[in-house]
């Protein structure tokens, strides 16, 4: 993914100014819904480690394996409950869709994430 490029979030912001910085450590997510992009963004790049960096320690899992044959296409965030900058916790419900060979799919999830040393996390998720 060059600079340029859209980002995969979904904002209309170039990736170099979006998600990459987070992605690669310039800067931290400031709410739990610029994290859910940014995530989303880390797996539509194939960015399995900050995908594991930015999973809660306390539900994380070992080990991250992306499969190299989804390809993650487009995002839309249904809903956001708190998860602000000056919050502690926060939801965001969103549907992502994904191309598998000829497949296409759509994972509609309401996600949980909570600060940690003034960090948001992804904690865990209800499939919906």
């Amino acid at each position: 993914m060059q600079f340029t490029d859209p980002c995969p979030c979904g904002s209309g912001d170039p990736y170099g100014r979006c998600c990459r910085p987070l992605h690669v450590g310039e800067r931290h997510a400031d709410t739990a819904e610029q994290l859910m992009r940014s995530r989303f963004s880390a797996y539509a790049v194939g960015d399995s480690d900050y995908v594991w960096r930015t999973w809660h320690p306390r539900t994380r899992p070992a080990t991250i394996t992306l499969d190299p044959g989804l390809e993650w296409v487009g995002l839309e965030i249904v809903d956001v409950a708190a998860g602000g900058r000056d919050d502690d916790t926060g939801e965001v419900e969103f549907l992502a869709v994904y191309r598998q060979g000829r497949r296409t799919g759509t994972l509609h999830e309401r996600s949980r994430f909570a600060v940690r040393a003034r960090r948001w996390f992804y904690l865990d998720g209800d499939v919906g």
